[in-house]
């Protein structure tokens, strides 16, 4: 066996080992360790009972077992667990692209068949494209321009599904598990991750997320600056305008104090302040190189304030920008962003930030198609979140083994153009954030600027032994 593989193998003990103290029972360990590597081992399927095949072909039953109630049965929290591939990874992914730069919400869809898996609907799925029956899971990222990690993962509940007492007793839901749109359900793990001390980073989330107000506002309250997509139909007041303040009090009755609009006084949607642009205000900006070419499209930005429900507001919503894209040849405008980033912000660097939300479409390529994350095949609420933990550690150890194929010096990046001095608030004075342990709508095109490009994930080889310890490391 050569060097590499050893250090590999020492490397994956020392994790799985930080990762069993997480779980409990030490005789979880086992167990713990024979379903990650079943998840790096090469294979179509990998729901409970090919992986105990994989890992122990002479003993298949007891295997399938003891996975299955690891996975499906056993109390131990995912949450403690992504914190802890949070802690062990994120050293890492710095290492390999500097400091954490974006917490990115997406979520993700499972086709399923039939009524009983938890949470099963017919709703959108961005995997398909199309309303089918599949189950939707919500997620956070944390990101730099060199890799990025799930460190919260949880399944969306349908309201009928939530209301429903038998289908929730049988797939033993939670009690306290309510119903939450995507929106409440996202905003609640960026909340959990400012009280972990995840390092900050600017919130990306497309505009299924960005649509929201309330989603929004939440953000701003946890002192993070986001970079959100909207549709092209939410009102805005252009620069330099605003709301009407209230009415002159008459002295009779209460005091108005709400701002208000007029007929000749109205905010206007995004797509017609866009198209009443000059040519000058548009800008042609290149994100990152592509597989065949540089990435690039026509880009304005100006500062806006929302319209959204302010003539019941007593202050008006805040300046923020309007990131706007045309490409050339589009009858229209294709894409829209509102970001808190500061007003000195140059146009490029906002573009880098609302085109990062890239990288989490790679995780779950990635997470799906070679680390079997869409193969559970139970119907329970427990199983489903721990077999996706488990794919995340996994994951994770494969982040952290890119290092041993370092990038080429000249295809470092240059960091983004902030304003000197910017940090999110929050954020500590050093480069690394103090941590305690701790869809969808694709957006294919990524960055622009000269970019590292990660290496391809290493999987263990199915031509040595299925034993961890004599198990070898290859490059798929």
């Amino acid at each position: 066996m050569d060097d590499l593989s050893k250090a590999s193998r020492t490397r994956f003990d020392a994790y799985i080992g930080s990762l069993a103290e997480v779980v409990g029972h030490a005789d979880r360990a086992e167990p713990l360790q024979d379903y990650c590597v079943g998840l790096l081992m090469p294979g179509e399927r990998k729901s409970v009972e090919p992986l105990a095949a994989v890992v122990a072909p002479a003993r298949v039953s007891a295997k399938h077992q003891s996975l299955l109630h690891l996975v499906g049965q056993s109390a131990w929290e995912d949450e403690a667990v992504l914190r802890k591939v949070c802690d062990l990874v994120v050293p890492s992914i710095e290492r390999q692209g500097g400091p954490i730069e974006a917490w990115i919400v997406d979520d993700t869809g499972f086709a399923k068949k039939g009524t009983h898996s938890v949470g099963v609907a017919r709703q959108y799925c961005g995997r398909l494209g199309k309303q089918d029956n599949c189950q939707i899971a919500v997620t956070l990222s944390i990101a730099n321009h060199a890799a990025s990690l799930p460190i919260a993962y949880r399944l969306y509940l349908p309201e009928a599904w939530a209301k429903d007492a038998a289908r929730r007793k049988k797939a033993k839901v939670p009690k306290e598990v309510k119903f939450k749109t995507k929106p409440q359900i996202a905003l609640d793990q960026i909340r959990a991750a400012v009280a972990a001390g995840v390092a900050p980073g600017i919130v990306l989330a497309d505009a299924a997320y960005g649509g929201d107000q309330k989603f929004r506002e939440g953000i701003s309250a946890l002192g993070l600056p986001y970079a959100v997509g909207i549709q092209s139909t939410p009102s805005v007041w252009p620069p330099g305008k605003g709301p009407l303040p209230p009415k002159r009090w008459t002295g009779h009755g209460r005091k108005p104090a709400n701002l208000r609009r007029d007929d000749k006084h109205r905010p206007v949607t995004v797509k017609e302040l866009a198209l009443s642009l000059p040519q000058k205000a548009w800008r042609r900006i290149t994100w990152r190189d592509g597989s065949n070419a540089p990435l690039s499209s026509r880009f304005a930005a100006l500062r806006v304030r929302s319209a959204s429900r302010d003539e019941k507001r007593t202050v008006p919503h805040p300046v923020e920008w309007l990131l706007i894209e045309w490409p050339k040849g589009e009858v229209e405008p294709t894409k829209y962003w509102l970001s808190t980033l500061p007003e000195d912000t140059l146009l490029s660097a906002l573009v880098d930030y609302a085109k990062l939300r890239w990288r989490i479409e790679r995780d779950y390529e990635e997470l799906k198609s070679e680390l079997g994350l869409a193969h559970y095949e139970g119907r329970g609420w427990r199983g489903f979140h721990h077999h996706a933990t488990l794919c995340i550690a996994a994951y994770g150890f494969l982040i952290s083994e890119r290092e041993a194929i370092p990038p080429s010096a000249s295809r470092q990046r240059t960091p983004p153009c902030l304003p000197e001095g910017f940090r999110p608030r929050g954020a500590a004075s050093t480069a690394r954030a103090p941590r305690r342990k701790l869809n969808r709508n694709d957006q294919k095109i990524s960055h622009s600027r000269p970019c590292q490009e990660t290496g391809p994930m290493s999987m263990l080889s199915n031509k040595a032994p299925p034993d961890i310890y004599t198990a070898q490391f290859m490059t798929q």
